[in-house]
């Protein structure tokens, strides 16, 4: 599948620890499902919640996001639409390249007991590296990255034109985790990138900080605690136009 990000601007990020709300019917709207979490999740129950989603909602593209190896199967790759890899660029070693050989080698392991049948789903998914860079320290994602510093806008400009000029990510992606940032980062990351799909997640919970980010230049919004937590203010986070 060839995601057109042109037509995204509205991302849901689902996470599979968490119990989904019994109206799915919510996610109508959105652009985009991402599943990933960093805190509890397995490739069970990140299967479980895959298909959940792709059988309310068959037309909605649904990517997974893993933060471990132990989050990818053969069956949640074969399930999705692409694996999107975080590379943290302020987080420690292991989980801007440890994570990566680690994660490829399970899906070699994949590959190799696959290696008899005409195509394997490793080749047949799109694999997406994501430029990523947390700035919310007391978030689990930055305990779980080994984040333990946030950047300035203009250490935020310089990872975006790394992920772009020099590892061609087509995603670069500023993580706030449950606290709204505010639109100073996005307008210094849309400032230096051309090609690569800038996206904001973190405290998006009201139309009013929806369009903010979207002005600043972000390419989509990344919505997820109010998704999981309030339904109401979910549906004012998703553009009318």
């Amino acid at each position: 599948m060839d995601t057109d990000w042109d037509e995204i601007n509205h991302v849901t990020k689902v996470d599979p620890a968490k119990p989904l709300p019994a109206a799915l019917d919510a996610l109508e709207g959105t652009d985009l499902v991402v599943v990933g979490g960093s805190d509890g999740v397995t490739a069970a129950n990140a299967l479980e919640t895959i298909r959940t989603i792709t059988d309310a909602l068959p037309t909605t593209p649904v990517f997974q996001e893993p933060s471990s190896p132990t989050h990818v199967s053969r069956a949640t790759v074969d399930a999705v639409d692409a694996i999107a890899v975080p590379a943290v660029y302020n987080g420690d070693r292991d989980h801007f390249v440890g994570k990566h050989v680690d994660m490829f080698t399970e899906l070699g392991r994949t590959v190799a007991s696959v290696a008899g049948e005409e195509t394997t789903a490793l080749l047949e998914t799109p694999i997406l590296g994501e430029g990523y860079v947390i700035q919310h320290l007391e978030s689990t994602a930055a305990a779980t990255s080994g984040v333990d510093a946030a950047y300035t806008p203009d250490q935020v400009a310089g990872a975006a034109l790394a992920t772009e000029l020099l590892y061609d990510f087509p995603i670069f992606y500023l993580e706030y985790t449950g606290r709204y940032g505010g639109p100073e980062d996005v307008e210094a990351a849309a400032r230096v990138l051309e090609e690569t799909t800038l996206l904001y997640g973190g405290g998006v919970d009201s139309r009013e900080k929806a369009t903010e980010i979207l002005a600043a230049g972000a390419d989509a919004i990344v919505v997820g605690d109010c998704f999981h937590d309030d339904l109401e203010r979910f549906q004012t986070t998703i553009p009318t136009e």
